[in-house]
């Protein structure tokens, strides 16, 4: 990735701008634009997907979740919560926690319905520690299946 991958990344923030306007902001040729954004997006480095505040769903929540694992197979357990319904994001952390987990709730698909349903599933668990979100803010998430 070079600054000319993070000036159209950049130009990206509205996902809805042409490759036409990304290119003559940014001196470019439109195929440029196009191959480069392609290139990110096969390499795994970009999506292009839209957000949402999720305060602004009915009967939608968002928690955060501290886990606290038996083993250190960090990699492996953050990538199987990944694919739980209802995660939004996971990252492998520094401090009291090996890995954070956000996660998307909504009416009929609480937290209860979350742990039992979906974190009993992986093994390893030493503890979780659950986090409300009362008010985020620049907190925007892709929909997850939930």
């Amino acid at each position: 990735m070079d600054v000319t991958d993070i000036a159209i990344i950049s130009e990206l923030k509205d996902g809805r701008k042409s490759f036409k306007a990304i290119a003559g902001d940014l001196g470019l040729a439109e195929g440029t634009v196009r191959n480069r954004v392609k290139k990110l997006r096969n390499e795994g480095l970009l999506d292009i997907t839209g957000l949402v505040d999720p305060e602004g769903l009915p009967d939608h929540s968002v928690v955060m979740i501290g886990i606290c694992l038996k083993d250190m197979d960090l990699v492996k357990k953050g990538q199987e919560f990944s694919e739980l319904r209802g995660v939004v994001s996971v990252a492998v952390v520094t401090g009291r926690f090996d890995l954070i987990l956000t996660v998307m709730l909504k009416k009929g698909f609480g937290i209860l319905e979350f742990y039992t349903e979906e974190a009993s599933k992986i093994d390893k668990v030493q503890s979780v520690e659950t986090f409300v979100v009362y008010k985020g803010f620049n907190m925007k998430v892709a929909m997850p299946q939930i």
